[in-house]
């Protein structure tokens, strides 16, 4: 069984910063895509940033200059750090993996539970 645990969010004010980090655990031989969503309220679920092995990182334009993905890939780890927050950056964030368990296994896909990211005014 892999699990994502997720950790960092929180409340900050407009113009703050936070990091949010993702640590994937259980059998894993390796990781492709290691990306982060965010989900408002209302909203549907968007991806926020990329980090894959082939093609490096991508960012959505509504963060670009201002979040920063990176992993580290003996750790099973991705974070994201995020400058100048703006409110609406407010959101559930979400990691998620694309790795596969074992060497014969297909590529899967594995979320954490989300994490809440509330910027003020």
């Amino acid at each position: 069984q892999v699990q994502l645990a997720e950790s960092g969010g929180g409340l900050v004010q407009a113009g703050g910063s936070l990091r949010l980090s993702c640590t994937a655990s259980g059998l894993i031989y390796s990781i492709d895509a290691m990306d982060w969503y965010r989900q408002a309220p209302g909203q549907q679920r968007e991806v926020v940033a990329r980090s894959t092995s082939r093609a490096g990182t991508d960012y959505a334009d509504s963060v670009k200059g201002r979040f920063t993905v990176s992993r580290d890939n003996a750790k099973n780890t991705v974070t994201l750090q995020m400058n100048s927050l703006k409110p609406e950056d407010t959101a559930v964030y979400y990691c998620r993996m694309t790795l596969r368990r074992t060497y014969s296994d297909p590529l899967g896909l594995y979320w954490g539970q989300g994490t809440q990211v509330t910027v003020s005014s």
